[in-house]
């Protein structure tokens, strides 16, 4: 019987760093579009793990939802599970109890072949990359390939356009040590999309890189996303790796996911404690605890002045706010910290200043700052 022809996918180009465009757009893929769905289910799954004396409650009772086409965030501390409950999408860790679903399909009811079958279309990348240090950049990628059914030329052209997609195709008759991290993970990536998945799980696939290394992976995990259509799932205990890329985020700790939900209300509103825990440890803002503490010079307060910390906390704060609270209320602000983001297009984080000038001014500002969605918390007047 004839295959149907493959529909053949596009990636959006990218740029470089410096500047520099890849080549054209690149065409991948060898399946049907609807055979690579990305929703996925965790329902009440459980992990625990058994040693001769104690057992380890990896992941108890978690449940949540990544839409198909998302790029979903897991958070936490050292320890928290996000490891095991990554490994349990795709059965690496085959859950004590609960549902995987994948588009449906209950993964922990299917029988080893269905299984196998199933994990083709869940790529997966590590933090240290797991290539074969004897095969090339180009072997490592067709490794995935074996068995699929292609021919040697299909192959070929195949690998090929991987390492044109993922930007590293000059190293194709390359060995493994002679790359970069950053090149390494590449070429990771290539390989996770061999079989056309409509899933990328990714084990904190950046923790061993430099921190313009991690822009541009998680700008190319971004950029395949939203050409390819494919759900990225990321573990992280880095903030700015979710901040950056992520639309969803669930926090975890000790094996529980404590919170979740979009990106900008869980790190903008954070309701658990452990959430404002973490992160506070990524934000310049409580050093300013510290000054007062220390009763620093640098916070030292003249009669009428106060120290205020200004909170974002709603995605419609857009407009400059400090300059317009001096032209409107003549008032001074003398910025101490500052330490904003954008995450999903609005800026996150907030300001700690000195603002000193009329008190009813001030009081004006602070009113004005309230309309504007923009918490404001006084942490020392004079």
């Amino acid at each position: 019987m004839d295959k149907k022809a493959p529909t053949l996918y596009t990636c959006k180009r990218t740029e470089q760093n410096d500047g520099e465009k890849v080549p054209p757009l690149y065409e991948i893929g060898f399946t049907e579009k609807e055979e690579v769905s990305g929703l996925i289910e965790l329902i009440k799954v459980c992990k625990t793990f058994r040693t001769d004396d104690k057992e380890i409650s990896a992941v108890s009772d978690v449940s949540i939802t990544v839409a198909d086409g998302d790029i979903f965030g897991i958070i936490g501390f050292s320890g928290a599970g996000k490891s095991t409950l990554v490994r349990c999408i795709n059965l690496l860790e085959r859950p004590d109890s609960g549902s995987v679903l994948i588009d449906g399909q209950d993964l922990t009811k299917l029988s080893a072949n269905e299984l196998r079958a199933t994990r083709k279309k869940i790529g997966m990348i590590f933090q240290h990359f797991n290539l074969m240090p004897s095969r090339t950049v180009f072997d490592n990628v067709a490794f995935a390939l074996k068995g699929s059914g292609l021919s040697r030329m299909q192959v070929r052209e195949k690998v090929e356009k991987l390492l044109r997609l993922v930007e590293i195709a000059d190293k194709a008759d390359t060995y493994p040590a002679q790359l970069s991290g950053g090149q390494k993970q590449r070429v990771a990536i290539a390989r996770a999309l061999a079989n056309d998945p409509g899933i990328l799980l990714c084990d904190e696939a950046t923790s061993a890189l430099d921190p313009q290394t991690t822009k541009q992976i998680l700008a190319l995990l971004k950029n395949l996303n939203e050409s390819l259509g494919i759900t990225v799932v990321i573990i992280a205990h880095q903030m700015s790796v979710v901040k950056e890329i992520c639309s969803h985020v669930a926090v975890m700790d000790r094996g529980s996911v404590v919170e979740q939900g979009e990106t900008f209300s869980v790190f903008a509103n954070p309701q658990h404690p452990l959430t404002r825990d973490f992160i506070s440890t990524t934000s310049n803002l409580k050093k300013i605890h510290e000054l007062i503490e220390s009763r620093s010079p640098a916070v030292a307060l003249k009669t009428g002045e106060r120290i205020i910390k200004l909170s974002y906390t709603e995605r419609s704060v857009s407009e400059p706010l400090i300059s317009s609270l001096t032209q409107k209320f003549g008032i001074l602000l003398n910025i101490i910290f500052a330490d904003v983001d954008i995450v999903q297009g609005a800026p996150i984080g907030g300001t700690v200043a000195i603002v000193s000038g009329e008190q009813a001014s001030i009081e004006a500002a602070i009113q004005y700052l309230a309309s504007k969605n923009v918490s404001v918390e006084v942490l020392q007047s004079a």
